[in-house]
């Protein structure tokens, strides 16, 4: 008996699901030398590798066995979308069944027999995992109502757009479930008070959440910025990268004159920094409220908002910003958004 330690290196089982229009395609797209095996025509404006579409169950599967027999054609395997190829699934099981329905088989055992049909794709994807090719695999989100046995009430979750036998699995077998949505917050009136919740910027959960599926395997942040370059190095081979621990040793003193001045702020920002302190708005209201009324900025900085923005929006009008921004509820800024 063999037992080994330490990290095994492997091509990623990645599943990206989310309401339709997000950018699920488009991620996958960056996935690195891609090709696509679509089955809804979602790929048809961009310049992506793709297979031909599948018009049948055994389509998708051919797709797999070339590239598995063809391995230099590609890094990254993207079957776009799982809900898709469920519906040829259910398709081929009704026909090899001789039935016109899937409920015609009585007693879910149409949905069994899907469930046994899929997981031998899921099988075959196995196989390009084996050979050093990374598998993602797209899903459109529903929204369900979801009640607790041991608990009082309901609510909304959002799930896979497929049935409850294959999401299952499908979760199991991946290293990665991402789920892709839009950011909002909520601005109350101040007049009628009541709130209204307004979209922001995309993002992408990597963990569980009683109002959706997620999950990674390698210690992600709970929520990233809906972009591959977020999971980059998760999925290029940097599992998980962690700074080498270093002995440390006790600091020399710094001599004054050998002490670096620190570089000069900039002369909008000290006076933007001077009336956020005054009326009392933090760096993260004072973002929520610019990405609302459209400002735009690289990273969630106040230094990167663009100077003349600064000075003619927020400076400049800087009392009737301090209202607007004083009504974003910023404890409710993750509430799911609803299509």
């Amino acid at each position: 008996m063999n037992i080994t330690k330490g990290v095994i290196p492997s091509a990623k089982k990645v599943v990206i699901y989310g309401p339709e229009g997000i950018g699920k395609s488009t991620c996958a797209s960056e996935f690195p030398d891609p090709v696509f095996c679509d089955t809804e025509g979602s790929t048809k404006a961009m310049d992506v590798s793709r297979f031909d579409a599948p018009e049948k169950w055994e389509d998708i599967f051919s797709a797999v066995k070339y590239v598995s027999q063809n391995p230099s054609c590609c890094k990254t395997f993207v079957l776009d979308t799982a809900d898709w190829a469920e519906m040829l699934c259910i398709k081929y099981t009704c026909e090899k069944g001789g039935v016109n329905g899937i409920e015609d088989f009585g007693y879910g055992k149409g949905y069994t027999y899907t469930q046994e049909n899929f997981k031998k794709l899921i099988d075959r994807l196995d196989d390009l995992i084996k050979l050093d090719i990374n598998v993602v695999v797209t899903a459109h989100a529903k929204m369900r109502k979801f009640e607790q046995p041991d608990e009082m009430g309901a609510y909304d979750r959002w799930e896979m757009k497929l049935s409850r036998q294959v999401a299952p699995m499908l979760k199991e077998w991946a290293d990665l479930v991402l789920f892709a949505n839009y950011k909002t917050y909520v601005i109350e009136d101040d007049k009628t008070k009541s709130k209204k919740a307004q979209g922001g910027k995309r993002v992408m959960y990597t963990t569980h959440n009683p109002c959706w599926d997620a999950k990674n395997r390698y210690g992600l942040d709970d929520c990233l910025p809906f972009e591959y370059s977020a999971i980059k190095a998760i999925i290029e081979g940097k599992d998980n990268p962690k700074p080498k621990k270093t002995k440390e040793k006790a600091p020399e003193p710094i001599k004054e004159k050998e002490a670096a001045p620190d570089p000069k702020e900039p002369e909008h920002i000290t006076k933007l920094k001077a009336l956020m302190e005054k009326d009392g708005i933090d760096e993260d209201r004072l973002i929520l409220a610019v990405a609302s009324k459209g400002g735009c900025f690289t990273g969630d900085k106040i230094e990167n908002l663009n100077p003349e923005f600064v000075q003619k929006s927020l400076i400049d009008k800087w009392a009737g910003f301090v209202k607007y921004a004083r009504k974003i509820d910023t404890s409710m800024e993750e509430i799911p958004f609803e299509p």
